[in-house]
């Protein structure tokens, strides 16, 4: 069977091909990662970015969206007849409403301690209780940790998992009860 013809020639480098020039339209080409999924599905590719948000009812640039107030000469408001110009009707109205629905929903705590501060905290707390000077000179104290430090990690413990800390100190006092 033949070769394809063109396929024995050297290649050679294109000196007259804008490599920039053609980065940028492929780049423009190719369609926008949108991380939000209302948008995302209403997107129409064919239109523009300010087209498309536009439709959606959503602002393409704050600054026009809600401009800033600066101090002029008060003027008096002239009612002017018609509709006003530059307004357009909200096509896709239901993207306005599920971004409100999301950002109604109560914020995920994502606030979490590492397992071996956690360790830590609480072997401090179960070999030396409040005494935050004796936990500075534990030998566990790897990291050489000032009283002060040490004091801050442990308010950070008991403020991201108080129900935690609280059955910690629970069974505890129940440990120092039977030893008695």
């Amino acid at each position: 069977m033949p070769k394809a013809k063109g396929k024995s020639r050297r290649r050679r480098f294109g000196y007259s091909v804008d490599r920039k020039r053609l980065h940028r339209r492929v780049r423009k080409r190719a369609a926008p990662r949108i991380e939000c999924s209302p948008v995302r599905h209403a997107w129409d590719s064919s239109k523009s970015a300010s087209q498309n948000l536009a439709d959606m009812g959503l602002a393409v640039d704050p600054n026009k969206a809600v401009p800033i107030r600066t101090k002029q000469l008060r003027v008096m408001a002239m009612e002017v007849d018609g509709p006003e110009e530059g307004t357009r009707t909200v096509q896709k109205p239901y993207v306005l409403a599920e971004l409100e629905y999301e950002a109604s929903l109560p914020e995920k705590k994502s606030e979490t301690l590492s397992r071996d501060l956690i360790d830590y905290v609480q072997y401090m707390i179960q070999n030396h209780g409040e005494n935050y000077k004796e936990m500075a000179r534990d030998e566990k104290n790897y990291y050489q940790d000032t009283p002060k430090q040490i004091k801050r990690k442990i308010s950070v413990y008991k403020r991201f998992y108080p129900e935690e800390f609280q059955a910690f100190t629970a069974s505890l006092q129940q440990v120092q009860m039977d030893q008695q």
